[in-house]
């Protein structure tokens, strides 16, 4: 396919979400089985145009005057893709697949407008209404942070060091543009790309099959090391999903100890047991009814409470979630979060902790979830987590956003990662 096609691939995708407000995943993989002449550079071009449409759906529409489907595709080829108008008329000419070109009333705006004349949250692309939650994070690098959260992520990956060196995951993936990661000691990153340009699929690697590495985005990777659980201990992932942060810790652990690894959603746990088989995990135990978690109340070393979240972290790899996100949304993941500290405190033995990760950036769910809880349970305090920080990651690492060094929030801005709230409450002894 030409440039021409894949712009109106692009727009039927983005009608399609918008018509039926449904996950871009799913319009993706629709377009793509309605559509199976496409080959796999031009899904991917699509979706690219797609994700970075919605990533900076906002300022585009800003900048078209238009928030149309066609006006936003139109604008990420204009703004983030390098053409200019007359460029890309020109690669569109005499393609008969190519979309209607824009209109003169189109053309107009975004060669007159100035995205500094446009309102801050329409600058930062978020919803009006997160605004005030993202200053009272930030501060005065709301604006910054918010930006940061439009880009394009990078491709990370986890080495497994039950069987294999990160050196040895990284020469494996040579030919993909894999490095060390910046911060997470075992982390290897794949740089995002840009235009149509498309991520390799790594899960396809002979490396992966052998269980070499996870893909996990180096925040997640992060916050799962700071939990830093030892060799010997008794840990409880209480929301363990398809279990990303239990085989990391499981690893770290070399083996040894024991992880239990819990969740409430049957679904969402399925995964975990191909994934411990492949990375040759001995120390987990899987569970699926929390009436098999009884006999494990108040003996437990370490509990991470991985809460179910707005995702606002991960806006840069779920972009179609952020305009669909309400206060009732939120709301509702409050009452979760708080469920899900109250279920997991009663595991933490005298002297434990009590480890609480969201990958949001919201402090209704993050600092002021902390405060509540220890007001409520005055037996548990945050602990100090930057020492533990440099004793990870070293001296010249990036640094997260934190008010008292007591909690840390990662961010794309900060840490070059998803974003991440992180932490670790001390369970007063006996």
């Amino acid at each position: 396919m030409r440039l021409g096609g894949r712009l109106s691939g692009a727009i039927d995708v983005l009608t399609d979400i918008e018509e039926r407000r449904r996950p871009v995943a799913d319009a993706l993989k629709d377009w793509g089985l309605a559509h199976r002449f496409a080959g796999s550079g031009d899904r991917a071009a699509i979706g690219n145009i797609v994700y970075d449409a919605l990533r900076m759906r906002l300022s585009h529409a800003w900048l078209m005057n238009d928030a149309s489907p066609t006006a936003l595709a139109y604008a990420v080829l204009l703004r983030q893709w390098g053409f200019s108008p007359d460029a890309l008329a020109a690669e569109l000419e005499g393609d008969r697949f190519a979309p209607p070109p824009l209109s003169e009333e189109n053309l107009a705006a975004f060669s007159s407008r100035r995205l500094e004349d446009a309102p801050l949250h329409v600058q930062g692309d978020i919803p009006n209404w997160i605004q005030p939650s993202l200053e009272a994070a930030f501060g005065d690098g709301w604006l910054t942070e918010a930006k940061a959260l439009a880009e394009r992520p990078t491709l990370d990956l986890r080495a497994n060091t039950l069987k294999a060196s990160r050196d040895k995951v990284v020469k494996a993936l040579e030919r993909s543009g894999a490095a060390p990661a910046p911060i997470a000691r075992y982390g290897v990153r794949i740089p995002a790309g840009d235009g149509a340009s498309r991520l390799p699929n790594v899960t396809a690697e002979l490396s992966f099959q052998k269980g070499w590495f996870e893909v996990q985005d180096e925040g997640s990777q992060i916050v799962a090391d700071l939990a830093h659980p030892q060799e010997h201990d008794q840990v409880l992932d209480f929301c363990a999903g398809g279990g990303g942060k239990t085989l990391a810790m499981a690893a770290a652990m070399n083996n040894k100890g024991q992880v239990h690894a819990y969740d409430a959603d049957r679904k969402r746990l399925a995964p975990i047991i191909e994934r411990l088989r492949r990375a040759g995990t001995r120390n987990v135990q899987v569970h699926d009814d929390v009436r098999q978690l009884d006999a494990l109340k108040e003996k437990l070393d370490v509990v991470l409470v991985d809460a179910p979240c707005t995702g606002t972290g991960t806006w840069r790899r779920r972009p179609d979630t952020k305009w669909r996100l309400t206060q009732k949304n939120l709301d509702e993941r409050v009452a979760q979060q708080q469920e899900a500290l109250t279920g997991a405190a009663a595991f933490v033995k005298p002297s434990g902790s009590l480890v609480y990760i969201t990958c949001s950036v919201l402090p209704e769910e993050n600092d002021r979830q902390m405060e509540r809880f220890c007001s409520e349970n005055p037996q548990f305090s945050p602990e100090p987590v930057l020492e533990t920080w440099t004793s990870l990651s070293g001296n010249g690492a990036p640094r997260p956003v934190t008010r008292d060094g007591r909690s840390v929030t990662l961010t794309p801005a900060s840490t070059g990662t998803d974003g991440f709230f992180f932490c670790r409450l001390r369970k007063a002894p006996q």
